[in-house]
């Protein structure tokens, strides 16, 4: 009988507060009830001469208790800071890992736009650089500005042009409402690189994107958040959609900026009837499919991924981002709660499958290709 397999769930952690500590505590619960021994742990916790990790688990009443671990046999990374530790660790060769290191959004977005599989799905998205958006503002009229190195929707600003009027509208970094109307190109540039600077975060850059009509819903920003994550038998799979509502006049449709969540087979075949919403269904898997498989042939094994698309007003479908850490809080905000349970449980469902292939010595220690 093979012994019981040791995930561990590398995080951030500063004494008992953790990065997302309601989704890590589901995290180890479903990960107990399926029968492995989890637990989580950060950088400073690593013991490498001993070969043993300090390890955390959620106590019943709330809080987190810890003990000495053995050394994991798979770990899942939930580390969203760029920190030198983590960064040391990440690139080593010391743990095997349930998902590669992946790369900044321009690099992704680069990377996808040149691949013949996907290309038709992106919008044209440069870096940002003085005159950029005067000359994407030519060509389009709806406009993006979005960070590099984001997520949450803030610090997003949408332009769009009517006439000869500009009206500009985003979040900044507290997820603090910003509104212009101007009268020409010029003042958009000059407002646009105060923005840039303000919003900047650490020393990342800002991509200038093309606009897609999300109005779907008249005076509201809505996008579709499919999540795709790899099963107990290491197959990519859909486990659920939903459509997140910005709030009226926002320029995003991020639940953390005060948006919700709808049913996406609901509301597009409300929108665009039965026959055209099944083929847009349709597409959006295949689309969720042929990114994470592309993704996983540049950056090497892929645990999962939450594809922020887009669904036009006239039906046509566009990748706007793609996170390899992706929340799934959306579907708690639907109240689809199986979806939600099936979400949380995947990645672990992923990792006792790697874990017995390692215990039978079916995969190699690493497969990734890139260094954080």
């Amino acid at each position: 009988m093979l012994p019981k397999p040791v995930i561990g769930i590398l995080t951030w952690r500063q004494g008992q507060r953790f990065g997302e500590p309601d989704y890590l505590r589901k995290l180890v619960l479903a990960g107990q009830k399926l029968g492995a021994e989890i637990y989580l742990f950060s950088h400073q916790d690593v013991n490498m001469k001993e070969k043993k990790i300090k390890g955390f688990l959620p106590k019943a009443g709330g809080g987190w208790s810890s003990r000495w671990f053995p050394w994991p046999q798979v770990v899942i990374d939930r580390y969203r800071r760029r920190v030198p530790e983590y960064i040391r660790l990440r690139n080593s060769d010391l743990l095997f890992f349930a998902n590669s290191p992946f790369s900044k959004k321009w690099r992704v977005t680069q990377l996808l736009a040149k691949d013949r599989r996907v290309m038709h799905w992106i919008p044209e998205t440069h870096l940002y650089e003085k005159k950029r958006v005067a000359t994407m503002l030519s060509k389009y009229p709806l406009v993006y500005v979005k960070p590099g190195n984001g997520s949450g929707g803030k610090s997003i600003l949408r332009i769009s042009a009517k006439g000869k009027e500009f009206s500009l509208s985003g979040r900044d970094k507290q997820y603090q409402t910003h509104t212009a109307k101007l009268d020409s190109v010029s003042a958009v540039e000059n407002w646009v690189g105060r923005w840039v600077v303000e919003q900047q975060i650490a020393d990342g850059n800002f991509l200038v994107q093309q606009g897609i009509d999300l109005g779907l819903i008249p005076n509201h920003v809505a996008d579709v958040r499919v999540l795709i994550q790899k099963d107990q038998a290491g197959e990519w799979r859909v486990t659920g959609s939903g459509v997140r509502i910005g709030e009226a006049g926002s320029s995003t449709s991020n639940l953390h900026g005060g948006g919700r969540a709808v049913s996406f087979e609901g509301l597009i075949e409300q929108r665009f009837g039965k026959r055209q919403a099944q083929l847009i269904t349709k597409e959006c898997h295949s689309l969720a499919h042929e990114v994470a498989k592309t993704l996983e042939d540049y950056f090497g094994r892929m645990m999962e991924f939450g594809l922020d698309i887009g669904v036009a007003v006239d039906g046509s479908v566009w990748l706007i981002e793609v996170n390899p850490k992706p929340g799934r809080e959306v579907f708690r905000q639907m109240g689809d709660m199986v979806t939600y349970a099936n979400a949380i449980e995947r990645p672990v469902q992923f990792a006792l499958h790697l874990a017995r292939k390692r215990q039978t010595g079916d995969v190699g220690q690493r497969e990734q290709r890139v260094r954080v």
